[in-house]
């Protein structure tokens, strides 16, 4: 029998009441060995393949992600994505070459769909902090000598991801999230003015786009965001994800100023997930869950990626509070 998670999903996403419980996903969750006892196969490992081994191991690859989904009761599926480094030479976990990610989120969509479970992809489509370390120098020059380059690198990004965002409406994909970072722990990285010139403007037609195409928009980004989430529930935005306890950020005080505007997603530290307590995990869970829970418009989930390291008694631990106190 089908899974509703995907309905509850769809639920909080319209800042609705799920039918019935608070849905459950993650940005990027990257223990899928730990919960399962296999391995996924991604990044340079999978790329050194060979052609038939490559689409033997997509296969594999995704009965791995539907068990371990099925299992912890997610209601949706961030695809894997592109390249991209966490240090200089360092790829990320949870990319797959160009043409085979195609193929991979092929297959993923066709599970989830008979699953239940909502697909979200993620695209670059704002603005952001560079994500490598070695172009903050040339980018802040670029926003403060020549802002008219900044001009065109904005909507050459917007232009781009709503063309992506029409092919992945015609394939079947419900949710674009974009991960574009624009602050850190202490606020954001752009000037007011910055952020009304090359961000607001462009969300606004990003998010309107996508609402047209039938799409739910989700941003996720770092950082203190508190000096303008007052501005993002007022946009066509969807959702925010992230919302990082450990950048101050009080999730009940912005269900408060966002309700029923603005879907909130994750708030459960992602460091306290890996190298927490269960009981700690639970109690910080079951909290979350009474600041967010009422009327819907709430997700359950880290604050950023689900690490590799995270334990599985861990994970459980937030799901047990989920089965106790997140239901409607």
């Amino acid at each position: 029998m089908k899974s509703t998670r995907g309905e509850d999903m769809r639920a909080a996403l319209a800042c609705k009441q799920p039918p019935s419980a608070v849905p459950v996903w993650e940005l990027e969750f990257q223990a899928w060995d730990n919960v399962s006892g296999r391995h996924l196969v991604l990044g340079r490992e999978f790329a050194a393949l060979s052609s038939a081994e490559k689409e033997k191991t997509m296969h594999a690859n995704a009965e791995i992600i539907i068990s371990v989904c099925r299992r912890l009761h997610f209601a949706a599926l961030t695809m894997p994505g592109c390249y991209w480094e966490t240090a200089p030479g360092v790829p990320a976990y949870y990319w797959l070459p160009d043409g085979d990610r195609e193929k991979q989120i092929a297959i993923l969509k066709r599970l989830c769909e008979s699953e239940g479970i909502l697909t979200v992809v993620n695209r670059s489509s704002l603005v952001q902090m560079p994500g490598s370390a070695d172009n903050y120098e040339e980018f802040c020059y670029m926003l403060m000598d020549r802002p008219e380059e900044m001009d065109a690198h904005a909507g050459r990004l917007l232009e781009s991801a709503i063309e992506t965002a029409k092919r992945l409406a015609d394939a079947g994909h419900e949710a674009v999230l974009t991960a574009s970072d624009i602050a850190d722990n202490r606020g954001l990285f752009f000037s007011p003015a910055q952020m009304d010139r090359w961000f607001f403007p462009h969300l606004e037609k990003w998010a309107s786009a996508l609402k047209k195409l039938g799409l739910f928009s989700i941003l996720h980004t770092d950082g203190n965001i508190s000096a303008i989430v007052e501005k993002l529930a007022a946009s066509p935005l969807d959702a925010v994800q992230a919302l990082d306890p450990v950048a101050g950020m009080d999730i009940a005080e912005v269900k408060q100023k966002t309700q029923g505007r603005l879907c909130l997603c994750g708030n459960i530290e992602s460091g306290l997930l890996m190298t927490g307590v269960p009981a700690a995990i639970y109690e910080k869970t079951r909290a979350t869950l009474a600041a967010c829970k009422a009327g819907g418009g709430y997700v359950l989930g880290a604050s950023n990626a689900c690490y590799p390291a995270t334990p599985p008694e861990n994970y459980a631990a937030l799901l047990a509070a989920w089965q106790e106190h997140g239901q409607y």
